[in-house]
């Protein structure tokens, strides 16, 4: 009986001294709940990972009152056109026909096609329709003329709109062209207004205008 005893007490005291062991290293599992509130609160209340990008492939899209006129599918939709480089984009949007005209004219197809990271301010067929239409023949018929003017339209970097806010930016033809305004509303040379900005192809960003660049004679 009293051995029974002795090994019921000894028994009572091996768990005893176990317990505490045990409880200790529960509460020191780096594993255990109290980190997983800590990586918990480490994102804000409300906030996504996908958030921050989120906002800013808004502030990339299109802006404008002409962009409600480009078609919503095909190789002239927004996306059909960020397929294709510069000149094919343009050849896609009814808008642009006078000017996709010009650089065929010009033999500048190949030369935008192929050139990268550039911006092209677009001019609309309305813009090339306040130009009288003698003159405009006149252009049309002189290559010269015609690649000075349309590569006055070119610069050799992709600009974002918050360049265009106050900057001036050497053309491709090497005469410079200065741009002003904020939010959607831009002008290019205090003369052209930018009607759908910001419209992505596959080597350029393109503002397209409502007036033909001139570069200083």
């Amino acid at each position: 009986m009293n051995a029974l005893r002795f090994r019921r007490a000894a028994a009572a005291v091996a768990v005893a001294a176990t317990l505490p062991l045990a409880l200790a290293a529960c509460s020191d599992d780096p594993a255990g709940s109290g980190d997983a509130t800590d990586d918990r609160s480490a994102t804000a209340p409300g906030s996504t990972p996908g958030d921050t990008p989120d906002d800013a492939t808004a502030m990339e899209k299109p802006f404008g009152p002409a962009c409600a006129s480009v078609p919503k599918e095909g190789a002239g939709s927004f996306d059909g056109m960020a397929q294709d480089p510069v000149a094919t984009a343009a050849s896609n949007n009814p808008a642009l026909s006078t000017l996709v005209a010009a650089v065929q004219k010009a033999g500048l197809v190949d030369t935008l096609n192929n050139a990268q990271n550039i911006t092209v301010f677009a001019p609309t067929n309305d813009a090339f329709a306040k130009i009288p239409k003698a003159d405009l023949d006149k252009v049309l018929n002189d290559k010269a003329t015609l690649t000075k003017i349309l590569t006055y339209h070119v610069v050799g970097q992709k600009l974002t709109p918050q360049q265009l806010e106050s900057g001036s930016f050497e053309t491709l033809q090497k005469g410079m062209v200065t741009t002003s305004g904020s939010g959607e509303s831009y002008k290019v040379n205090d003369t052209a207004n930018v009607v759908c900005g910001n419209v992505p192809t596959a080597n350029a960003t393109v503002y397209i205008i409502d007036t033909v660049l001139m570069p200083k004679a």
